[in-house]
């Protein structure tokens, strides 16, 4: 969130606390941002969050989702997003980075990088992109076991603030029921989010969302919509996500798809014309690039993270 002069508000409030706070009362929408620039632009287009994929932080990394990257290379664009864009931010946290004490350093570092949560997956390492085929799941007894540890850790670093979210890929391995099934089990072991991924049809996101209805801690639990594209979900509008009970849309990709896209064409264009005249009317102009950094020339720029209270 920025003021009229472009400058991120303080808050002494937990990241997580507002994002609940805004939760309660609208479905919010969450662009993905894998760069600080990126960030910005979400922030200043008037989102009041946003959302960094673990698919978006590889491709732009030029790898595959497949686990590869650190928790370091993570926190470090969850930081600079958060910090370019005062925003809550929900954050991708793949598998969790390993078993045990591992769940409990990943919500400790999310935290200090100033996410407002993330969401860890009941995939087995490697894991794939949701809307692949061929996925493999971990036992419910192990992801209840990361789960409570996140938990743990969520209640030790924020005071229940950092939200913890499950997300399942279950429907596409074991249907819809086991998906209902395990959701409530990771409930059970502490979390305050659920992701249904993969599912195929507003039907079945509704039935989800009703079948875990009322079934978290204080009434709960938040529900998160995956509106990614080319995959198995249908273009869903936000008011209908509204309308299925959930309480916030992610939108993982779509950010860097868009860029790419017109990053391909420049280069063919380039390529072929050997100049960048054709490109000129997509780019962004200079000035409004230093618009969107809060940057005037000759006069001192504020470092956005400075005013970000933890």
């Amino acid at each position: 969130m920025r003021s009229s002069d472009g400058e991120t508000l303080v808050t002494g409030e937990h990241a997580g606390a507002r994002l609940r706070r805004l939760m309660q009362t609208t479905c919010v929408a969450m662009p993905g941002a894998f760069n600080g620039l990126v960030a910005r632009a979400v922030a200043d287009a008037g989102f009041d969050a946003c959302y960094v994929s673990g698919g978006a932080i590889s491709a732009a990394s030029g790898v595959p989702d497949i686990g590869l990257l650190s928790l370091e290379a993570f926190s470090r664009v969850i930081r600079e997003v958060a910090d370019s864009s005062g925003l809550p931010v929900i954050a991708d946290a793949d598998t969790g980075f390993g078993e045990g004490e591992m769940l409990t350093r990943t919500v400790w570092e999310y935290h200090r990088a100033g996410a407002a949560g993330f969401h860890i997956e009941d995939q087995v390492f490697p894991k794939r992109c949701g809307h692949l085929d061929g996925k493999a799941l971990v036992s419910v007894d192990n992801m209840q076991e990361k789960i409570s540890r996140a938990a743990s850790a969520r209640d030790a670093c924020s005071g229940g603030s950092f939200i913890v979210c499950a997300r399942t890929d279950a429907r596409s391995v074991e249907g819809i029921d086991q998906a209902i099934e395990r959701s409530m089990a990771y409930l059970d072991a502490g979390a305050d989010m659920l992701f249904p991924e993969g599912f195929h049809s507003e039907e079945e996101l509704g039935r989800f969302a009703e079948a875990v209805r009322g079934r978290g801690r204080n009434g709960g639990p938040f529900l998160l919509g995956n509106m990614t594209e080319f995959g198995k979900t249908p273009i869903i509008p936000m008011d209908r996500w509204e309308s299925l009970g959930y309480s916030c849309v992610i939108f993982p990709v779509t950010s860097l798809r868009v860029a790419m896209g017109a990053v391909t064409k420049f280069l063919e264009a380039l390529r072929r014309d050997g100049h960048v005249e054709a490109s000129l009317d997509t780019m962004q102009p200079r000035k409004e690039l230093y618009e969107l950094l809060g940057y005037t020339p000759g006069t001192e720029w504020v470092y956005p993270g400075s005013t970000r209270r933890d």
